[in-house]
C-alpha cells in the first residue's frame, strides 16, 4: 500500500515540475537573448541617438545699448511743473548764508548813507579788504559768461551712425552686419554656440569678435528673448534646418576707440530700426528693448 503511494506522490510531482517548464518556455521574460536581437537593439539605440540630434543650430546674440549721455528736454507738462515745484520751493525756503550777508551789507551802506554808523565796525576788521556780497557776485556772473555749454545736440555728427557721439539725449543699440546663407544682414551681434560653453559665454564671444573693441557689462546669465529662423532653402539640409538665437542684454562701459568709417556696424535709435531690421527679426526684439 505504502509502494503505491510513493508512485503516485512522484508522478504529481514530475507532472507539476514538468507543466512549469511548459509554462516558463512559453513567457517571453525567460527567452533566452539571441546574437541577433542584440544587433537589432544596438541598431535601435544608435537611430534613437540620431533622431535626437535636433536639426536647429543654437546662437547667441548680445543687445548691447548705449545709454543716454545727456538728459532728455522738458516736455511742457514737465516744464510746468518744474517751475511750479521751485515756486513752492521759494516759497518754502529760508535764507541761506549768501542772503544774509546781503543784507547785512545793504544794511551797513544804508547806516553809512545816513550817518548813522560806527566806525568801531571797521576797526574789527583790522586791515582786512571788506569784499562784498555783490562783488562776489559780480565775480561769478563773469565766471559763468566765460563758461561755454558743450552742444546738445550735433547735426553733422548725428548723421555718422558709427559715431558714439550721436544723438547723446537717446539710447542707442549696436547693429553689426552678419553672413546668414548667401546674404549678408544687419542683426544683433550674434556667434553659433560652442561645445562646452555657456549662452553667454557665446554672447560675450560675439562682441569680443567686433573689431571695435567694446567692453560692456551683461544683465544677468538668462536669455531676454529668442528669435528662431530658416535658412534659405539653397542652403537647408536635413540636418540643418535653420538657428535659434537668444538674447542677452548688455551695458556698454567702454567705447574703445573710434571706428572707422567704413565699420560693419551701426549705432541706431529704437525708431531706426526698421530701416535695417526684417520685420519678424524686429517684432522679437521690440520686446526687450524699452524706448524710454
Amino acid at each position: 500500500m505504502a509502494a503505491p503511494c510513493r508512485r503516485m506522490a512522484s508522478r504529481s510531482v514530475l507532472q507539476f515540475l514538468s507543466c512549469f517548464s511548459r509554462t516558463a518556455a512559453g513567457n517571453s521574460g525567460f527567452r533566452q537573448l539571441s546574437s541577433t536581437g542584440v544587433c537589432r537593439a544596438s541598431v535601435q539605440v544608435q537611430s534613437v541617438t540620431e533622431k535626437g540630434r535636433s536639426p536647429w543650430t543654437l546662437m547667441a546674440a548680445v543687445c548691447l545699448q548705449r545709454l543716454p549721455v545727456v538728459s532728455a528736454d522738458y516736455s511742457p507738462i514737465e516744464r510746468r511743473f518744474l517751475e511750479m515745484q521751485q515756486q513752492l520751493e521759494f516759497e518754502k525756503s529760508v535764507l541761506g548764508d549768501h542772503e544774509l550777508r546781503l543784507l547785512q551789507d545793504a544794511d551797513r551802506m544804508s547806516r553809512k548813507q545816513s550817518g548813522n554808523y560806527d566806525s568801531d565796525e571797521e576797526d574789527e576788521l583790522g586791515d582786512q579788504d571788506i569784499v562784498l556780497a555783490q562783488d562776489l557776485e559780480d565775480s561769478w556772473e563773469q565766471k559763468m559768461n566765460s563758461f561755454q555749454l558743450a552742444p546738445r545736440i550735433s547735426a553733422d555728427v548725428d548723421k555718422d551712425l558709427t559715431s558714439l557721439e550721436r544723438c547723446l539725449t537717446d539710447k542707442l543699440l549696436l547693429l553689426a552686419k552678419q553672413q546668414v546663407g548667401g546674404e549678408k544682414l544687419w542683426l544683433l551681434p550674434q556667434a553659433q554656440w560652442q561645445e562646452g560653453e555657456t549662452l553667454r559665454q557665446t554672447a560675450e564671444r560675439a562682441l569680443a569678435s567686433l573689431p571695435a573693441g567694446f567692453k560692456a557689462t551683461f544683465l544677468g546669465n538668462a536669455p531676454c528673448g529668442v528669435y528662431k529662423y530658416k535658412l534659405p532653402k539653397a542652403v537647408r539640409t536635413e540636418s540643418s534646418v535653420g538657428a535659434k538665437v537668444f538674447f542677452f542684454k548688455a551695458i556698454l562701459s567702454d567705447s574703445g576707440p573710434p571706428a572707422a568709417p567704413n565699420a560693419p556696424f551701426l549705432w541706431v535709435k529704437k525708431n531706426e530700426l526698421q530701416h535695417y531690421l526684417k520685420p519678424a527679426y524686429k517684432m522679437k526684439v521690440d520686446r526687450f528693448i524699452l524706448g524710454l
